[in-house]
Formats: C-alpha cells, sequence, structure tokens
C-alpha cells in the first residue's frame, strides 16, 4: 500500500543540487489500471497502481534494459522525464521533489511517502510547499503522460 502526500511547489530550493539524486524517465502502458514502466537511473520496473488518491495499492517488479525498451515502443501518450531530489525531513521522512523536463518543464512536485493513514493526514508541509494536490487526478503522472495538466 502506498500513501502519499503531493504538493505543488512554486519556488525550487536554493541549494537543491546538494541533495540526492535521480533521473526517471517513465512511460505508461495503461492508465485504467496504471501499469508503468520506469527507468530510474540504471534499473528499470514495471509497476501496477490501483485505484485511489491518497492511499493505494503499489507493486513494482524488476525489469531488465531490453524488456524496458521493448515495452518503451508500446507507451501510450508522452514519455515523462525527470530529475527526482531526495530531501530528508524529520521524524525518518523524505520529500521526493520532482523537476520535470520538457513538455512539463517548469512543473515541480513535491511527495511525502508515509507508513500510515494517520501519519498523512497530521503531516505539516514545509512553508516553501504551494497546493496540496493529493486529492486531484490532474497531477497524477498517468494523467500528465496524456497531456492534459
Amino acid at each position: 500500500m502506498e500513501i502519499e502526500r503531493k504538493y505543488l511547489i512554486h519556488e525550487l530550493p536554493k541549494d537543491l543540487e546538494a541533495f540526492p539524486s535521480r533521473k526517471i524517465e517513465q512511460a505508461y502502458l495503461c492508465i485504467a489500471p496504471v501499469v508503468r514502466i520506469r527507468r530510474q537511473d540504471n534499473d528499470y520496473y514495471l509497476t501496477y497502481k490501483g485505484k485511489g488518491m491518497m492511499m493505494r495499492e503499489e507493486y513494482n517488479l524488476p525489469l531488465t534494459r531490453e524488456a524496458y525498451e521493448h515495452l518503451r515502443t508500446k507507451a501510450d501518450g508522452i514519455i515523462l522525464s525527470k530529475t527526482r531530489y531526495l530531501l530528508p525531513l524529520p521524524k525518518g521522512l523524505t520529500i521526493e521533489l520532482d523537476v520535470f523536463n520538457a513538455p512539463y518543464e517548469g512543473l515541480w512536485l513535491a511527495e511525502v511517502e508515509f507508513s500510515t493513514e494517520e501519519e498523512a493526514n497530521s503531516f505539516v508541509p514545509p512553508q516553501w510547499f504551494g497546493e496540496d494536490v493529493t486529492f486531484s487526478t490532474a497531477y497524477h503522472n498517468s494523467v500528465l503522460s496524456r497531456g492534459k495538466k
């Protein structure tokens, strides 16, 4: 079970490059249910996501580079690319800050994953976070892959 909150970011932290980051490319084979492939640096995954907003089932399976490249040719819509920065928060939490490349250059989204629904509901975001878009499908990557932000 994935439990996460998602926020728009309007101004990036000034020291962003000091944090660990990953280069991500992802594409969608289906959006109902969500079936995604992802290259994260040199690792490859097939992901299934169930229905839901703040809480939903998520299963990740490893792929080979060859399988990823084969499935990539079958992707629907836009293949998304972004850099994900990992910023620590108190209580062992991590901000996953996604800085998107074209065609969504200038879109910055922060996600924070939690162990419990109670923890997610009581989360107080840092002041530099913008609007909470946890319950907006407009900012699901599967929707962005369709060009519908």
